[in-house]
């Protein structure tokens, strides 16, 4: 350790979680608006659009709702609470990231056919 430096203890795993999620969640709200615009360029079929569009502003409103929630746990002083708002965005961002999946598939469907 070098002089002037203080020993500082690692977050614990559920801060560090959080962090991710939060950095990550704000991502994809970014990247499921840059598709929506994009998708209209792509796919031929106006059902596909419609669907791929209003699966990709839900996915975007989940993350929001992930991002939110893990920007609440790490401004949280509750352990307890702490860990039930991760939770939630936990679950919120995996949700989001399987309707993510979803969507693209949908736009490599309609692209290919």
């Amino acid at each position: 350790m070098k002089p002037g430096q203080h020993n500082k203890p690692d977050p614990p795993l559920e801060r560090d979680i959080a962090i991710h999620i939060f950095t990550a969640s704000a991502a994809m709200v970014g990247v499921c608006l840059t598709v929506i615009s994009i998708v209209q360029t792509f796919t031929r079929s106006h059902l596909v659009q419609t669907l791929v569009d209003e699966i990709l502003a839900v996915n975007a409103m989940l993350f929001l709702g992930a991002c939110f929630l893990s920007y609440w746990a790490l401004r949280t002083r509750s352990s307890r609470r702490m860990h039930r708002v991760e939770s939630a965005a936990d679950v919120i961002f995996l949700l989001g990231l399987s309707g993510t999946v979803l969507a693209c598939g949908m736009i490599v469907w309609a692209a290919a056919g």
